[in-house]
């Protein structure tokens, strides 16, 4: 085994018990971060009148239809343009969408037949699709100024880079490696991998979080004959929920607190929010707090944390007060073994989890409650089922899956350290990676194809930490053993404030340049990515 990551261990004890190195980065929230709180961000408060709790029925995603399914390949369009939609009732928002809806429409696509879709940008900025937890080429992989430009926009100004808050405008950094293309682009997914449930979203460099704000996120389902093979709730009893926060102005229009809010030169937020935007609506589907009729039987819930930084612990609560299990069958990468019974269930930004609710001991005319643990007032929940009629119970099955990858530490060839902290960055607030901003022409690391590699992660506040292409198993967390909801294999981990985990991982897939970085969506614009270079 070879390091080639110069991190002792002793430095990276260091760094995960010492919260005053954010001090250092000059982040004016340092004493808050000490004291480890459930939250990294600052809540913005909305300035539109709140819509009562649990009136709104649960929207249910559009699933597109392909434009062509001929020679093996399902082919799709989506056209990316602003328009105005009604998100809280009675008021009219403008947003970005893919396909003029929020969430963007769901593709339902099978194992080991191939997609492509074909974007259309109508928006006034650059846009980069990345199917977050795809095992995609890395030309397709949506890299942050693998750009789609929009009409009349200059092709000289496609790449702007990270500038820092005390900047006046963004620097330009061309990256020689860069495909860029006007007005649309084709992205091929080859689906090589196991049922699961993805998402896609807006990548640009410098300007995720505002994107995905805006409302440039969707759903994309992976099919295969082993789920099928299961008796798991299927049709109006497999429920996608993409759990987001928003705030909205006085007007009914999206708040958010960009530096440039036309999105073309200075990225980042305000001081305030540096830490991460936090909305006071919870949306599930695009609904503030909605309500989802159900029946007595066991639905299956597929869940996506889409907030850019809000984390969430999930909780299920009858009106009695009596919880109902979450019972865990899957996580970002697809189906576990065996169920996993969950009380409460943490969720970061991008991790998914696939759960069962079973209504059986749920008395017809209740209501259960989905709440959130980590949430005060209004954002201490997030929607309600109403226990309507009564249904089928379909037994839960005792296992699920024999075809997870497993690794085992004698096999890694590289064992890696990375520290993800606050920073300073060209004169003002970052997030770094190993104390270093992400720049597009540099390579972080290089790692070769086919090698398992163990990653060892430190942070010194809320990471959710997420890596392109591969999955992952997560060994420890604090030099002990994974907590419950880290089974299964994983694309994305939820880094606690001062925590440090272990991961390993076998790099193979395609040959390439691919990211990995923190997805709070305002960290990763300040700086917190790195480039991942397999060879």
């Amino acid at each position: 085994m070879r390091e080639n990551r110069g991190m002792s261990r002793r430095r990276v004890l260091r760094i995960g018990g010492a919260l005053g190195l954010v001090a250092a980065g000059g982040m004016s929230a340092a004493a808050a971060l000490s004291r480890r709180p459930a939250v990294t961000g600052a809540q913005l408060t909305s300035g539109v009148a709140m819509p009562p709790a649990f009136q709104t029925p649960l929207p249910r995603p559009t699933v597109l239809k392909p434009v062509g399914t001929t020679g093996g390949v399902d082919r799709y369009e989506i056209t990316q343009r602003q328009t105005t939609l009604e998100v809280l009732p009675g008021v009219r928002t403008p947003m970005w969408t893919y396909g003029d809806s929020f969430p963007g429409p769901t593709i339902e696509s099978r194992r080991d037949r191939p997609v492509i879709v074909t974007h259309r940008n109508e928006l006034p900025v650059p846009t980069a699709v990345h199917l977050h937890g795809g095992r995609t080429p890395a030309e397709h992989d949506g890299y942050p100024t693998d750009l789609v430009l929009p009409a009349g926009w200059p092709a000289h100004d496609a790449h702007t880079g990270h500038s820092g808050h005390a900047a006046t405008t963004a620097h330009t950094m061309m990256d020689p490696r860069a495909i860029v293309s006007n007005l649309e682009r084709a992205y091929e997914f080859p689906i090589g991998q196991r049922a699961t449930m993805l998402w896609y979203h807006d990548h640009r460099m410098d300007f995720t979080a505002p994107a995905i704000w805006r409302g440039l996120a969707g759903l994309h389902f992976v099919r295969d004959d082993v789920e099928d093979a299961l008796d798991l709730p299927r049709g109006d009893h497999e429920v996608p929920m993409m759990i987001a926060d928003r705030a909205f102005d006085a007007d009914g229009r999206l708040a958010y607190p960009s530096v440039d809010p036309t999105l073309t030169s200075q990225p980042g937020v305000s001081e305030a929010y540096l830490g991460g935007v936090l909305g006071d609506v919870i949306l599930v589907n695009g609904a503030p707090w909605p309500v989802h009729e159900v029946d007595t039987g066991v639905y299956r819930l597929r869940i996506l944390n889409g907030s850019n930084a809000r984390h969430y612990e999930l909780e299920v609560v009858g009106e009695d007060g009596r919880r109902l299990p979450l019972i865990q069958i899957g996580s970002d990468q697809g189906l576990l073994a065996a169920p996993l019974r969950h009380d409460r269930l943490p969720i970061a930004p991008a991790e998914r989890y696939d759960v069962l609710v079973d209504f059986g001991d749920v008395q017809i005319g209740s209501r259960v409650r989905l709440a959130n643990r980590l949430g005060t007032g209004r954002t201490g929940d997030v929607m309600q089922f109403h226990v309507v009629r009564r249904g089928v119970r379909t037994p839960i099955p005792e296992k699920l899956a024999d075809d997870l990858l497993d690794w085992d530490r004698s096999a890694a060839a590289v064992v890696r350290d990375f520290a993800f902290r606050a920073g300073r960055m060209n004169g003002g607030h970052g997030w770094l990676i190993d104390g270093r901003p992400f720049d597009p022409s540099r390579t972080d690391v290089t790692v070769r194809f086919g090698d398992v590699e163990i990653w060892r992660l430190v942070a010194d506040v809320h990471h959710p930490i997420h890596l392109h292409l591969v999955g992952f198993r997560v060994l420890s967390r604090g030099g002990r053993e994974p907590l419950p909801h880290d089974a299964g294999l994983k694309d994305t981990l939820s880094l606690r404030p001062g925590e440090s985990a272990e991961i390993i991982t076998r790099f193979d897939g395609y040959h390439g340049r691919y990211l990995f970085h923190c997805h709070n969506a305002e960290h990763e614009d300040m700086g917190m990515m790195a480039n991942l270079e397999i060879v």
